[in-house]
């Protein structure tokens, strides 16, 4: 696994989406973090970081684009599966690289909490309350973007594909909250849904909430689409 982790790692910077991916992130989160605390004078982060959700919603995909399916692409991905390394090295190797350079964007939110600190007193616990939210929570897409660069060898698809089916997450819930005092069937399908929703969970991190069974739910749903590229994986090495 660390082989692989090395190898991604390297593969992002001399291809250049390190670069792009850091740069935008922290370019947007600097714009949220201008309009919504210093222009507002306050040393409060909540919205700063329900703005935030949409640079992970948007970004990720291309972060993973190019995960798997570069390798099925260049035919590398036949030198993977015959390696005597395990599917689920492979899957974490490069499910960790992109989770490292997603960590190494994401915390530029430290730098604004010092900068913060010459307006006032931060409030720490929030902060980091938040930070760790959208840990889980980019922890969780780049699981979904991960395996979607599984099933197709082109990375623009692959973006594409990523972006739309999380989008489509993102939209589900609200599609469905004039559900909630609807008949029977209709409660049915809006509890469904808001179990499946990762937006509401985020915004219970940035309103001060902390909530367990979030967390595992983010935890389970980046084990459960890891899950599932090992088998798209595994059905791809047998054929």
């Amino acid at each position: 696994m660390l082989a692989i982790y090395r190898r991604e790692m390297g593969a992002f910077f001399t291809s250049g989406i390190a670069y792009v991916f850091v740069t935008v992130f922290w370019l947007v989160s600097g714009i949220f973090f201008y309009n919504g605390v210093i222009a507002e004078g306050t040393t409060d982060t909540s919205a700063m970081f329900g703005s935030m959700f949409y640079i992970v919603l948007f970004l990720i995909p291309v972060l993973t684009m190019k995960l798997l399916s570069e390798e099925k692409k260049n035919k590398t991905d036949q030198g993977l599966l015959t390696a005597p390394i395990s599917l689920w090295d492979i899957v974490l190797g490069k499910y960790f690289a992109a989770l490292t350079l997603y960590i190494i964007a994401e915390s530029i939110v430290f730098v604004y909490a010092f900068i913060l600190n010459y307006l006032g007193k931060v409030a720490w616990t929030p902060l980091l309350g938040n930070y760790f939210a959208m840990l889980f929570l980019g922890a969780a897409f780049i699981a979904v973007g991960l395996f979607i660069s599984s099933l197709t060898e082109n990375q623009m698809a692959s973006a594409v594909v990523s972006l739309v089916v999380l989008f489509v997450i993102y939209l589900s819930e609200m599609l469905v909250s004039s559900f909630e005092n609807g008949n029977t069937f209709k409660k049915v399908i809006f509890k469904i849904v808001s179990s499946l929703a990762f937006y509401s969970r985020y915004v219970e991190f940035t309103r001060g909430v902390f909530s367990l069974t979030s967390v595992l739910f983010f935890v389970s749903a980046a084990f459960l689409f890891n899950f599932f590229t090992v088998k798209v994986l595994e059905k791809r090495r047998w054929s």
